[in-house]
C-alpha cells in the first residue's frame, strides 16, 4: 500500500487530500504511541478521577438524604414541642381565668363583708346617736318642763332626783303610747 502511494506520488500530481506515504507512516506510528500513552497512563488516571468524583457525588447524595431524614426528625420534634407549648399556654390561660374568677369571687365576698360591717357600724352609730339625742332631748325637755311648771306653780322645782324621776316616767309613758300606736 505504501508502494502504491509512492508511485502515485511520483507519477501524478499530488492530491491535497492524500498525504505523502512517509508522512502517513510517521503519523500512524505517532498516533499509536500517543494512543498507547493515553491508554496506559492517562486513561487510568482519568478513570480514577471520575470514580472519585462519582463516589463523592454519591456520598454527597447519601449525606443529603441522611441530613434530610435528620431535618425531618428535627421538624417533627419542633412540631411536637410547639404543640406541647400551645397546650401548656392553653392550660396556663385556663388556670389564669380560673384564678381570676376565684379572685373576683373572693373580692366580691370581701366587699360584701365590708359593706355589711359598714352598714352594721352605721346602724350602731345611728342607734348610739339616737340614744344620745334621746338622752339630750330628755334633759332639755325635762329642764324646759321643770322651768315651765315652776313658772306655772310659781315655785322652783329644783330637786334633781325627783325631777329626773318625773321626767323619765313621763317620757317612758310617751314612748309606750307611741309603740302601742304603731
Amino acid at each position: 500500500m505504501i508502494a502504491n502511494l509512492v508511485q502515485l506520488a511520483a507519477g501524478e500530481e499530488q492530491n491535497p487530500l492524500v498525504p505523502p506515504g512517509p508522512e502517513l507512516l510517521v503519523g500512524t506510528i505517532a498516533f499509536a504511541i500517543v494512543f498507547f500513552f493515553f491508554w496506559k497512563k492517562l486513561l487510568p488516571n482519568i478513570n480514577k478521577v471520575l470514580e472519585e468524583r462519582r463516589a463523592a457525588i454519591e456520598g454527597g447524595i447519601e449525606e443529603a438524604e441522611t441530613m434530610k431524614v435528620e431535618a425531618q426528625s428535627v421538624l417533627e420534634q419542633y412540631k411536637a414541642q410547639l404543640a406541647e407549648a400551645r397546650h401548656e399556654a392553653a392550660r396556663l390561660r385556663q388556670e389564669a381565668q380560673e384564678q381570676g374568677a376565684t379572685l373576683i369571687a373572693e373580692m366580691r365576698a370581701e366587699g360584701q363583708r365590708q359593706r355589711e360591717e359598714i352598714v352594721a357600724a352605721g346602724h350602731a352609730q345611728i342607734e348610739a346617736d339616737r340614744k344620745a339625742a334621746s338622752s339630750a332631748l330628755r334633759q332639755d325637755v325635762g329642764k324646759l318642763a321643770t322651768d315651765l311648771a315652776g313658772k306655772l306653780v310659781g315655785e322652783s322645782l329644783e330637786d334633781h332626783a325627783r325631777q329626773s324621776r318625773v321626767i323619765d316616767r313621763f317620757l317612758d309613758d310617751l314612748e309606750e303610747k307611741a309603740e302601742a300606736g304603731r
